[in-house]
Order: structure tokens, then sequence, then C-alpha cells
């Protein structure tokens, strides 16, 4: 009998039972679904046939009754004990949800919450900056918005309205999908010199998906080379209609640098705003969106937050993803404390346990108990997604073995029992004899690095570049640690356990870092630009690869003539010839070719122009040459003259930007 039908049949009887248990447990009907081509349901047949049972009769998912189930479990040799049957209790969600649409009689009006999307270098950050009266755009590396940025802005109207500031960088496509999901109205910012771009489109893509309205702002018309109208006409071909070809967006051309015309953008901001009909209710369990999260040195882990319902004060818990947070203090943009924050108010968040994901749904829930609850049922959730994950592959797996098993069994099908174990010990008999052989594998190249971030989306916004690394077969990329705060000797330890490397992105590593990892040998690399973190490490990944040998052509000879010279005792066969292109080198490599064909690689052991040695044969010219080699040389054959260089490799990984 084989193990797996053994392990089945002490699987199902493990435990002993009462004598009244064991009545109670006859009366049901112990059940053995025989599966098709099934190892342990042949087992099963093949016992079944030294019983009274008519096999005749038996198909496929039959149901054994205890009478035969005893029979088998005998007839294999062994005894059998009554088991208890089980259930796995479900388990009780206690997972926390939004609250049901409130009731319209407590909606009051909001600010509405508006981000400014385009193409990188378009002037979306200047543009805010003119709004606020502010200098952000001077103080970014490379004068490229790296992080989403949430502000609050009082126009001289007395409205107020929450600005998101989305990267327009390529890297940070996740950045703008997340601020298109949390907005209310999305300004469209495209440079009159420029037109409509790529990031251009993508945001367009964004908004649509999130079904946002448009607002469109040409910036840069002061410009001699603006044209504004053409800008119109393009985003005609991606369905951003304006109001002067009979759609319904809004075009307002500006001077984000000059501050020109900004007082009608935000006066038809605002009006779409009304048209919209914002409410929110500012009562009630506070729900918000995580907009950016990131390790501060003095307050720890902070969550910059949209709230989008119900008014946050200190002391309130909240959840998000699989962290939370008890507040404890909160901040505005320009850091300055705040005592309450309700609907589309941008504040930032201090008292988490841990960082949440930027994109998490933030929820108030009434204590710490109840927080702890919240994350322990998602930790839950997530562990059986994993086992369901494991499950289909060993499913799959069991499912290829099989499909093995059956293909062999189809060979053995006309034999019976002894002749089929006779078959399958002589199919198997040189695997038992021979030795498993070590197994010696090519070192392939590779390239260990951790990512530190300031801020869980610029982590994100890396990794996501990372993950469409396509040069494997050149050097293998291993990201094998990612975080967010600064570079730490823990990151150290890690990087020199795998021989790898560290990338700061906005961060910093003090003094005792950088002498550890000087002393270790390890390369801390930081960055404030992505695109210059990104070029960096395609620099290290092409250092990794081995320099590779380019053949420089320095001369063509056609063969015209085949003759015979005797060399003391042996005759030598020289290969008459002309040079057609360039000159022969006799100190060079040479190559015979034959229909294409590379016949012969070496070197000249003679080169002769009318019985003289010479060293160079330049175009036009004739001469016989010998070859290191003894090859067949025939009329027609061409002699090529080359020289090998040395030259760097370069990964062959395209980031797209």
């Amino acid at each position: 009998m084989s193990k797996g039908t053994r392990d089945m049949c002490q699987g199902t009887c493990s435990q002993d039972t009462s004598p009244s248990e064991v009545t109670k447990e006859r009366g049901r009907r112990l059940q053995i679904k025989l599966l098709s081509r099934d190892p342990i349901s042949d087992h099963v047949f093949e016992a079944l046939l030294h019983t009274n049972i008519d096999i005749d009769s038996i198909e496929q998912d039959f149901v054994l009754d205890e009478k035969w189930i005893k029979e088998v479990i005998k007839k294999s040799g062994m005894k059998f004990k009554w088991a208890k049957l089980s259930e796995e209790k479900v388990k009780e969600n206690k997972d926390a949800v939004s609250r049901p649409p409130a009731d319209p009689a407590v909606l009051v009006p909001r600010s509405p919450v508006v981000t400014i999307m385009g193409h990188v270098d378009h002037g979306k950050t200047t543009l805010l900056d003119s709004l606020r009266k502010t200098q952000v755009a001077a103080m970014e590396a490379g004068g490229i918005t790296q992080h989403i940025g949430a502000f609050l802005v009082h126009l001289p109207s007395g409205e107020k309205i929450t600005f998101l500031d989305t990267p327009g960088h390529a890297a940070f496509s996740a950045m703008r999908a997340r601020g298109a999901n949390v907005t209310d109205i999305v300004i469209l910012v495209v440079a009159a010199d420029d037109g409509v771009m790529k990031q251009t489109i993508e945001s367009i893509q964004h908004a649509k998906n999130s079904m946002v309205p448009i607002i469109l702002a040409v910036n840069k018309c002061d410009k001699p080379e603006a044209d504004h109208e053409n800008v119109k006409k393009e985003l005609l071909a991606y369905d951003v209609i304006c109001e002067e070809y009979g759609g319904d967006v809004q075009s307002i051309n500006i001077s984000a640098l000059k501050g020109n015309n900004l007082m009608a953008l935000a006066e038809a901001t605002v009006a779409l705003s009304e048209v919209l009909e914002l409410k929110a209710d500012c009562t009630g369990p506070v729900e918000g969106t995580v907009i950016e999260c990131r390790n501060d040195k003095g307050k720890g882990p902070v969550t910059t937050t949209i709230i989008r319902r119900g008014t946050l004060t200190k002391g309130c818990v909240l959840v998000a993803g699989k962290s939370w947070a008890k507040v404890r203090l909160m901040f505005d943009e320009n850091n300055k404390p705040m005592n309450a924050a309700g609907p589309s108010t941008p504040v930032e968040i201090v008292g988490w346990k841990e960082l949440p994901s930027a994109g998490d749904e933030i929820l108030e829930v009434e204590s710490e108990q109840r927080a702890r609850e919240v994350l322990e049922w998602r930790k839950y959730v997530e562990a059986q997604e994993k086992i369901k994950q494991d499950l289909e592959v060993i499913e799959a797996k069991q499912k290829e073995h099989h499909e093995t098993y059956k293909k062999e069994r189809e060979s053995f099908s006309s034999m019976n029992w002894r002749q089929r174990k006779s078959a399958m010990y002589r199919a198997n008999k040189h695997l038992m004899a021979t030795r498993p052989k070590e197994r010696t594998e090519v070192d392939e190249l590779s390239l260990p690095i951790i990512v530190k971030g300031d801020v869980d989306g610029s982590v994100e916004a890396i990794l996501n570049i990372l993950d469409g690394y396509d040069a494997n077969e050149q050097c293998n990329l291993e990201v094998i640690h990612f975080g967010v705060g600064d570079i730490s000797e823990n990151d150290i330890v890690s990087a020199e356990i795998f021989s790898g490397l560290v990338y700061g992105f906005n961060v910093n590593a003090n003094k005792e870092v950088q002498q550890m990892a000087t002393k270790k040998g390890i390369k801390i690399k930081l960055h404030k630009v992505i695109y210059k973190l990104i070029d960096d490490l395609k620099d290290e990944l092409s250092d990794k690869l081995s320099p590779v040998f380019e053949e420089n052509i320095m001369g063509e000879a056609s063969v015209l003539a085949l003759f015979h010279v005797t060399i003391g005792k042996k005759k030598v066969p020289v290969a008459g010839c002309r040079v057609q292109k360039g000159q022969l080198h006799r100190k060079m490599k040479f190559k015979l070719i034959r229909d294409g064909h590379i016949l012969w690689k070496g070197s000249l052991t003679s080169l002769k122009h009318l019985k003289e040695d010479i060293t160079v044969v330049k175009t036009g010219m004739e001469c016989g040459l010998t070859l290191d080699k003894e090859i067949d040389i025939k009329l027609g054959d061409e002699i090529i003259c080359y020289e090998e260089k040395e030259v760097e490799q370069n990964i062959s990984w395209d980031p797209g930007f």
C-alpha cells in the first residue's frame, strides 16, 4: 500500500472516542471520493477487487459505505480508529468601514479640493506659488516637484480652496493617480510654448478615470512663442473640448511667473465648485485619505491627510491600512499647530504607531482596543489571501503531477499489478543506480540595492520604476530592502551581507553611518532628484558588466591567385591578393571569409610585395600573404584586416525618461 493511502486512512481515523460517540459516528456515512486517475483511488479500486463489492457499479465520485471503507483498510493491512470531524469556526469580521451616506439635512458647504496636474516643468508649482504668495518652486531639488503637496489657499474674495500639487515627472504616475482620486476639480496646466506632452495625456486619463471635471490653464502665455490656440486644438484629440469649441471645459490663459490672470482662474474654480454643490458632513467619526507619509526625526511617523468627513481633533483614534494612531498633534502646511480639521482640510497628523501607505483610507474608531481589533482582522485577511494564493500554486503543481502520473499509468494499463511493479522498477533502475551529481551554477551578475526615501510616495515612485527593469539577462537588479527615513546602521549591515549598495532619496546618513559604510566598503548614494538617482543606478549596473571587444575593420582584400613557395623542405600556400579598401597591416588581426562565413581568424606569418617583406599594403596594391594556419584558400575569398578594441558595456534598461 502506498504511503499516501496509509496517511489518508490514518488521518481519517486518528482519535479514540467514547462508545456513545462511536454509535453516533457510525450513524454517519464516511466518504471517500474516488477521483479519476488518482493514485489513491487506484489503490482503493485495487483493494476492492479483493472484496465482494460489485466493481462495475462503482463510478467516479461514488460514495463508499462504512462497511467497504473498513474492508479497504483491512485489506491494506492496517487498523482504524474513529475520529471526530472538526469544523473550522468562521472568524467574525471586525473591520472598520465607512459610514453610510449622511442625511442631506446635516450636510454643509465645503471648500473644493483642487489638484494641479500636467507635464513636468509646465509651471504647476509656480502657479501655486503665485496663488499663495510663497516660493515653493525655488526650494525644490532640480526645479521639479517630487511629492504631493497639500495646501489651503485663502483667496482675496474670502473663499478657501485646498490645492494638491502633484509631480509632473514620468516617475510619479502613481502620485498623480492618487491626487486625481481624492479631488473635486483638476486644473490641467499646459505650457503654451510646449503644447500637449506625455504626462499631460496621462493626467487627462487620470481625471477621466476618476470622473473629475477639468479646468484648462494655458501657462507661459507671456512668452513670444506661446500659441494657446494650438494647445486647445491639440487637446481636442484627447476629448478635452474647451468652451470656445462647443465643449464644457473652461480655458484660462495665464502667466504663473508674472501672476497674469490668476484671479480669473481662481474665480473659474470657485464657480465650478458652486455648480458641483460640494457639501460634507462635519459630524460623526472622521474619514479621510492619506496623501503622503514620512518619518520625521522629531515627530515620528507623519501623514499628510485630506479630511473627507467629520472633524478631526486631538485624541481621535484612527486606523489606516495596517497602522493606527492616537492623534497627538496636528499641523497645517506651514507647520502651525491646529486644534481641529474639518472636511476638505489638509492636515499633518502626528501619533501613528507605524507608517501607513499613501492612498490608504483613514477611519476613526471608538478606542485603541477597537483599533487593534481592526488591525488584527486586516492582518488575518491578508494571511488568508496569502494562504489562498499558496494553495492555488500547490493545486497547480498537483495537477501537473497528476497529469504526469496519468501518462505513466496509460503505458501500464494492460498489465496486472505484478507486471506493472516490475515495469516501474525497470524504468527507474537507472535513477537508483546513479548518484546525484553536484550542480555547478554559473555565477550570475547581480546588483543588490537598498532604497530609502523621505516619504512613502517617493519610495513608491522609485520602486515603480525598478519594477520595469528588463535587463536581467545582463545583470540582475535585486531590491533587498526599502523603507522611509534616514539611512541607518542596519541598512549598512544588510548591504554588507548582500554585497550591495544603499540609495537614499532626499534623506541623510549621519557621520557614524558614513564612517561605518566607509570601513565596510559600502557605497552610499544620496540624491535629491529622482532621474539623477536612476542615472546613477544605470551607471552602477553598467560597471558590473564585462567589457566587450569590437572589431574595427581597417582593410579588405580579394584573393586573385594561389601559389606555393618552398621554405626549407615545406611547401607553403601563398594567397595573391589586391587590397580593395583601406589597408592591410601585418601586425593586426585577420579573418578569411567565404560566401559570408568566417573560415579562419588569426594573424599573418608573412606579407610581401614584389618579394619584399612589408608592413603595410594600401588600397589598389597587390601582395602575397601567408596565414598562421593551413587553410584551403580559394579564388574569390575575402581577407579582412581588423583591430579589436575593448569597449565598456552599457546596461540596456530604458526607464522611459
